[in-house]
């Protein structure tokens, strides 16, 4: 490689700067728990302005005083993404406390098994939550991002939708439809300004893992057979500090020693 090249291609690594979450607005939904808490704490803590919400108020109430002890800005508030009416609540906490919305985080989801179990009532309960929620709470973003020109969506998906083992029909094809859902949604907004993330952990240590004691999850963790919250944390932060010019599509994150 010749001189000119090494200079060029040092110059470029020097110059690298990756965005700042510093003051950025930044909604996060079932925030109050699991990936969702773990991301509200992370993007706290680098000066974010976050506003979570979740179904639950002790939940909220414990995410809130845990932040607020650490030094960050945190809002919050009890909301169902499966409510219409909760949604626009919410977004009205959005306009009047935060001002505008740069980043949002969909990430409320609840798990479920498979479609022979249970009744239709219950199945609608999680599509609305795991599909139409992600949708309409996207929705809403998009109007309050298009008139500055910029904004940054992240839907937290699952592997679910690659791998559809069995036994999880419903929660499957959720997360299936967030997939689609996400690289369509990317290909409408893009012109607009506006990055779609859509990240797919496979098993993390969070209250969606039922079948599994708290105590057996951090064993699972320790065994590399599970992720931890922070972990997923940890890669949305990256996909939201990254240069504009630079978007990434897909990211899919799996315990190390996670059978599959």
């Amino acid at each position: 490689m010749n001189e000119g090249l090494n200079l060029n291609l040092g110059r470029s690594l020097f110059d690298y700067q990756p965005e700042s979450v510093n003051t950025k607005s930044v909604l996060i939904t079932g925030g109050t728990t699991g990936i969702g808490r773990a991301t509200a704490v992370l993007l706290a803590a680098q000066g974010a302005q976050v506003m979570i919400f979740g179904r639950h108020e002790q939940e909220l109430n414990d995410a809130v005083n845990e932040i607020r002890r650490a030094g960050g800005d945190i809002l919050g508030l009890t909301a169902d993404t499966a409510d219409p009416e909760d949604i626009r609540r919410v977004f009205q906490e959005v306009d009047r406390q935060m001002g505008q919305l740069d980043i949002l985080i969909n990430n409320a989801a609840l798990g479920y098994n498979s479609i022979m179990e249970g009744t239709y009532q219950e199945w609608q309960y999680i599509v609305n939550t795991n599909l139409l929620g992600y949708m309409a709470i996207a929705h809403e973003a998009i109007e309050r991002m298009k008139p500055n020109g910029w904004g940054h969506i992240v839907n937290v998906g699952s592997m679910s939708a690659d791998v559809r083992e069995k036994g999880s029909s419903v929660y499957v094809a959720t997360k299936s439809g967030i997939e689609g859902f996400s690289e369509s949604l990317r290909k409408e907004v893009n012109p607009l300004g506006i990055k779609v993330t859509l990240i797919e952990p496979g098993a993390v240590g969070t209250d969606m893992q039922s079948e599994y004691s708290p105590e057996e999850q951090r064993q699972k963790e320790e065994k590399m057979e599970m992720l931890k919250a922070e972990d997923i944390a940890a890669c949305i932060l990256h996909t939201i500090t990254q240069p504009r010019r630079c978007e990434v599509v897909l990211m899919q994150i799996r315990p190390h020693l996670q059978s599959i």
